[in-house]
């Protein structure tokens, strides 16, 4: 083993090495990460700019949509590049600021900012008279500061324990990004620590926001259930449904990849649902919650609106000062 020769690169084998698809692949994941930026930009703008989403729920989106663009932007701008590319190669420091970037975002934040809006949804269906009391400003800080503090700590100590290792000889992963599961294959040494480390801040992180968020929505549930018109339990409901489609998208790619058993474990697959959670995901967030939320919607208009009345105004303003 001390013969061999220790990796100062890996090669990153994901999606296609057909050159014709390659470029295919490249306009189409560019599409998306135009769209997933200019979408989670505009909730972000729409939320600033208008007075009446200045409330909990669209503080909470409003950093869910921040960690999107994050996330999205810790791996497809390499993966954009590698397209083109005809050494896909990526540094092993490189390769492990990805890691950290990508379990930060998704493993840590994301997860535990979708529960916080699940607590949200629970405190202002089931509990509205206290609402403004239990969710205010101070509070939303707080939560918010936390996700990302066990996000960063959760980061950290996976990195941590993936520095320790030592990699030599194979240097391919068959994947499109640093993601830590195929990082521990090619380790020269033994990755059972790595393994464990990960198998059990998962279980405590991922499953505690997991029943966290489940519990709010089964209380949420049961309340709306329990409302007499029909009116109200859709009214009660059309706010909290974009925010349990996003949920559902999300744990159940991300559940299904990191915890399947290795039987069924392959390349395509586990890149089809690493592209979901990753790629996909923070593109459809805005696109769901601008879709099936009528504020956000009420917001966008408004903002074209002015836009227009601004594009209209310049327009004639040469004429004007003539």
């Amino acid at each position: 083993m001390e013969n061999q020769t220790t990796v100062s690169e890996f090669i990153l084998l994901g999606c296609s090495s057909d050159p014709q698809m390659q470029i295919f692949l490249f306009l189409v994941f560019l599409v998306i990460y135009l769209i997933t930026l200019v979408g989670n930009m505009m909730i972000m703008v729409v939320i600033r700019a208008d007075p009446h989403l200045r409330t909990p729920m669209y503080f909470f989106l409003f950093h869910l949509s921040l960690v999107d663009i994050y996330y999205s932007s810790a791996i497809v701008p390499k993966m954009l590049v590698n397209f083109l590319a005809e050494k896909k190669t990526i540094s092993v420091n490189g390769c492990l600021t990805q890691m950290f970037f990508i379990f930060l975002a998704w493993s840590g934040t994301e997860i535990f900012l979708l529960s916080a809006m699940a607590y949200d949804r629970y405190a202002a269906i089931c509990d509205p008279l206290h609402y403004v009391e239990k969710m205010n400003k101070g509070i939303c800080v707080q939560l918010v500061s936390g996700t990302w503090t066990i996000g960063f700590f959760y980061a950290l100590l996976n990195t941590v324990f993936v520095l320790r290792l030592h990699f030599c000889g194979l240097n391919q992963i068959h994947h499109f990004s640093c993601e830590l599961p195929p990082l521990l294959h090619l380790s020269c040494i033994e990755t059972l620590t790595n393994q464990v480390v990960l198998l059990t801040s998962i279980v405590i992180l991922g499953t505690s926001s997991f029943f966290f968020t489940l519990i709010s929505y089964i209380h949420i549930i049961s309340t709306i259930l329990r409302i007499r018109s029909a009116e109200g339990r859709h009214k009660a409901f059309s706010t909290c449904s974009s925010h349990l489609i996003v949920v559902g998208l999300f744990y159940l790619t991300g559940f299904i990849q990191y915890t399947k058993p290795s039987s069924v474990s392959s390349v395509v697959l586990n890149e089809m649902f690493s592209i979901q959670y990753s790629i996909l995901t923070p593109m459809l967030n805005p696109i769901i919650y601008s879709l099936k939320n009528k504020e956000v919607k009420t917001a966008v208009g408004k903002i074209l609106v002015k836009f227009k009345s601004l594009r209209f105004f310049l327009n004639r303003s040469p004429q004007n000062c003539g």
